[in-house]
């Protein structure tokens, strides 16, 4: 047997007879709805290829540029000026040192899925050579990422995009009858990020020459983010994400909101008291506006960002210097929950948290706010960032078994500006069939392929493709 020969096999991660048979007759068949992600839609627009794998692989890589400072590798081979094959073979050389890393899986399975390579392992003897084959295709027709996205039978992605995005790259896409469905997921967090007024003012004034209006106050601040909500949705967004620390549900008055606004529009300092009535008042408002169209929302919580000062003065934010934070969860996320579903402007929600102490805190959560109106209206989100490998998506997938419904569970999604990183879904699908052959092995399920298959498949795509109200035609 050679070292690669079990390795990655077809029946990798599936543990079991019931496992291969799940995944194998069920899971792998199944299209890919990848409802959130970071792709760039000019990209997408532009039928881009890759110049080599460096491009492909290592721009904006956060994963990977963590791995490679942490094997001791100098900056100018991650975000500086050495040659792309210079830091590929950086990344090469750090590759046999991320075993038992997600890292060393997603690299292998990108490799065979994408490029049919499944002989050899990747380091630093090996580099040129694979470097050089991948070129050589990535200069290829089949290769472009309107080609990969096809190859990988996605059907459906979603953008991440701010209030100020013209969608130029969605409408041309529309306008070509692009197989791929590509839709704008609205992120609006800059409109609330009130701890840089200097960036929130410059946000404000964009917006007002955007829309066309003098935004006197925090009524017709309101208005212009209400208008490019409705651009969005005339664009055919029908979700929205956010980035948060924790959810925000200060008390606050309108005259207190009117007053800190006016505050902001002339610089003036807040106080952290200011700071959190704000927030939450822009969380209410972005909700609110997400409930009235029909829309989904995603909460994305628990990061704890740009932690190393002297690195985001030098390299700039988000280059790969964050981690999992461990902010108050559960009182402040009721608490605005609560106060949307009062007054009847509780959208679907999907909640994703990056703090695993978390997940029961989510999995009990989205259970109090469910009302009947759809199935899992309320989501406990799949594994996130940090948490989306092995241990972090069996860990999500129990939480979520034992206190909701997994079998209306909307499945993964890959959260990656890579084009390459599809075959996570793979693994996740590999994981859940595994998890369940398992308790079938055990006796805990029955053995009953046509109810098991149906649940696996729903999970893997059917069940996303009933939530979101986005057409797949």
């Amino acid at each position: 047997m050679s070292m690669t020969e079990k390795f990655l096999d077809e029946d990798f991660l599936l543990e079991s007879d019931t496992a291969r048979a799940l995944y194998h007759e069920h899971a792998a068949k199944m299209p890919v709805y990848d409802y959130h992600c970071h792709l760039a839609a000019d990209q997408i627009a532009g039928d881009h290829r890759f110049g080599n794998l460096t491009q492909a692989w290592l721009w904006e890589d956060h994963y990977k540029w963590r791995a490679m400072r942490a094997n001791g590798v100098d900056e100018k081979y991650i975000t500086g000026e050495a040659d792309d094959y210079a830091k590929f073979e950086k990344w090469a050389q750090t590759v046999p040192y991320t075993l038992r890393n997600p890292l060393y899986h997603w690299t292998h399975l990108e490799l065979k899925r994408y490029f049919g390579i499944g002989d050899r392992l990747l380091d630093g003897d090996t580099a040129r050579g694979i470097y050089d084959a991948c070129g050589d295709m990535l200069g290829t027709p089949e290769f472009s990422v309107r080609n990969l996205l096809r190859k990988m039978n996605v059907k459906l992605v979603c953008t991440t995009e701010g209030p100020l995005d013209s969608l130029e790259h969605h409408k041309r896409l529309w306008n070509e009858a692009f197989d791929v469905k590509v839709y704008a997921a609205y992120r609006p967090d800059k409109g609330l990020a009130v701890e840089d007024l200097s960036a929130l003012n410059a946000f404000i004034d964009k917006l007002e020459e955007l829309c066309g209006m003098e935004i006197k106050g925090f009524g017709s601040y309101v208005e212009a983010l209400w208008q490019r909500h409705c651009y969005f949705h005339e664009n055919g967004c029908r979700l929205s994400d956010y980035g948060l620390e924790t959810a925000h549900a200060e008390d606050y008055t309108e005259a207190e909101i009117r007053g800190i606004f006016d505050k902001i529009r002339t610089g003036k300092a807040l106080n952290d008291q200011e700071c959190l009535k704000f927030r939450s008042a822009m969380m209410f408002e972005f909700a609110r506006m997400d409930a009235e169209r029909g829309w989904v929302m995603q909460l994305h919580l628990g990061a704890l960002r740009n932690a190393n000062t002297r690195r985001r003065q030098t390299l700039g934010p988000d280059t790969g210097f964050d981690s999992t934070g461990d902010f108050e969860t559960a009182r402040p996320l009721a608490k605005f929950l609560d106060r949307l579903d009062n007054i009847g402007k509780l959208p679907k929600t999907i909640i994703y948290n990056l703090n695993p102490t978390d997940n029961e805190v989510i999995a009990t959560m989205v259970g109090n706010f469910q009302d009947g109106s759809a199935p899992g209206k309320m989501q406990f989100g799949s594994a996130w960032w940090f948490l989306d490998q092995k241990d972090g998506i069996e860990k999500q997938i129990e939480v979520l078994s034992n206190m909701g419904l997994l079998s209306r569970f909307v499945g993964m999604l890959t959260d990656s500006r890579s084009f390459f990183s599809f075959p996570r879904h793979e693994y996740f699908r590999r994981i859940l069939c595994n998890i369940l052959g398992s308790d079938v092995e055990g006796g805990l399920l029955p053995n009953d392929m046509g109810l098991l298959g149906r649940m696996v498949e729903d999970i893997c795509f059917n069940n996303a493709a009933e939530y979101f109200p986005m057409s797949l035609d």
